[in-house]
This record gives structure tokens, C-alpha cells and sequence, in this order.
């Protein structure tokens, strides 16, 4: 499991001070990266990587300008060819749930343009991270 703190700014908010919908795909993604980088994913990125084939966030309760979350991240499934991150986005202060997410990233050859399984080593250090 991996978190990630992020500080709610003004332009992510609407006019009341509420985060806007589309922030929290923002949080989601700097989570995910700070995830991925625990296992030093960036060393076979020219060829072999990671794509996001979909992302969801439910709201929980409503996020507001200054506020400070704690974003946490784990593996929720590892497929074959698929590893799938869940997402809790918690007030820092009050512990309050303010949003979940999930992630499914599928393996991907970028020279064959396709998905491929996912490298059993890999596999086994997800596995440390994984949370059911």
C-alpha cells in the first residue's frame, strides 16, 4: 500500500468552494504514478508498459478548497495480463472518506500494439501490495 498527500488548490474547485468532479481523476492519477514508481516500474518503459484501460471514482462526501487528503492505494487483483489499484481518498484531518476509485492497467507492447502477460517477477512484488 502506498499514500499519497495532495492539497486541494482553488482551480479545482466551482464557485462554492467544491472540488469538481474531474479533480478527483487528477488525485487518482498522482497516486497511481506514486504506486507504480514503489517498484521501480520506469525501467522498461520504452517498450513494455502500463496503459489505463479504465478508471472510476465514486463520491462520497463533498471536498473542499484548502483541504488536504490522503490518498491510499493498493492492488485489489492481479490477472494475467491486468493488475487492478483501488483508491481511498480520506480527509487528512477528519479521516472522513471523501471518494474511492479503481484502476484497471492493462500490460502493454508497444511495439506489437497489444496487450501481453504480465512478467511473473512482477507479478510477485505486486503481490506484496496486494489487499483483498
Amino acid at each position: 500500500m502506498s499514500e499519497t498527500q495532495v492539497k486541494v488548490r482553488f482551480c479545482e474547485t466551482d464557485l462554492l468552494g467544491h472540488i469538481n468532479n474531474t479533480s478527483y481523476f487528477i488525485y487518482l492519477e498522482e497516486a497511481r504514478g506514486n504506486f507504480l514508481d514503489l517498484f521501480d516500474y520506469k525501467r522498461n518503459l520504452d517498450k513494455q508498459f502500463f496503459i489505463v484501460a479504465s478508471v472510476r471514482c465514486d463520491f462520497i462526501h463533498q471536498g473542499y478548497f484548502k483541504q488536504v487528503f490522503t490518498i491510499k492505494t493498493y492492488i485489489s487483483r492481479i490477472g494475467t495480463k491486468s493488475i487492478e489499484l483501488k483508491h481511498e481518498i480520506i480527509c487528512s484531518e477528519t479521516r472522513e472518506v471523501i471518494a474511492k476509485g479503481s484502476d484497471v492497467l492493462v500490460y502493454f507492447d508497444s511495439d506489437e500494439q497489444n496487450s501481453i502477460p504480465i512478467p511473473n517477477a512482477l507479478k510477485e512484488l505486486f503481490s506484496k501490495h496486494m489487499v483483498s
